[in-house]
């Protein structure tokens, strides 16, 4: 699978991959972060459709947990084509 642009732009700017992984740190350590985690990670234990490779993901949809393909789930609010 080829890299995708923004993979592409922070291998050639080490400075800037050094940055994005700072902030996307700091991102991930807040209180809303972290309890998403772990509800998600709690309703992917306890639901029997939920299964490691299964390409699903655990997603907040209307303040309800779903199973849904990783790809629409990740795509959603990503990076805008140009």
């Amino acid at each position: 699978m080829p890299l995708s642009r923004t993979a592409k732009y922070y291998r050639k700017n080490p400075k800037a991959r050094i940055k994005h992984r700072k902030t996307s740190a700091k991102a991930q350590k807040k209180k809303d972060a972290v309890r998403k985690r772990v509800q998600c990670n709690l309703f992917n234990k306890k639901n029997k459709n939920s299964k490691k490779g299964d390409k699903l993901d655990c997603s907040h949809k209307k303040g309800k947990l779903v199973l849904e393909k990783q790809k629409t789930n990740r795509g959603r609010g990503g990076g805008k084509k140009k």
